[in-house]
């Protein structure tokens, strides 16, 4: 992907298309990723690459250890 916009729009095709099979897990999966890229894009307006997974993970989890910051 590109874009965040491109990334979120090609989810909620491919949400649509996993409903419409009854493939209920990776709906489930899409439903979230989808919620994630979007609370990402409402937290960065500016930023219009797509981000990626750990990038959108940290956003969410600052305080996760696999997010903190040590400077030396």
């Amino acid at each position: 992907m590109e874009s965040i916009d491109a990334h979120i729009a090609q989810d909620r095709s491919e949400l649509e298309k996993a409903r419409n099979a009854g493939d209920t897990a990776k709906a489930a999966h899409l439903e979230q990723e989808l919620k994630d890229l979007e609370a990402y894009k409402a937290h960065h307006p500016e930023e219009t690459a797509d981000p990626t997974p750990l990038e959108v993970y940290c956003d969410l989890n600052p305080q996760s250890p696999e997010c903190l910051v040590y400077d030396d």
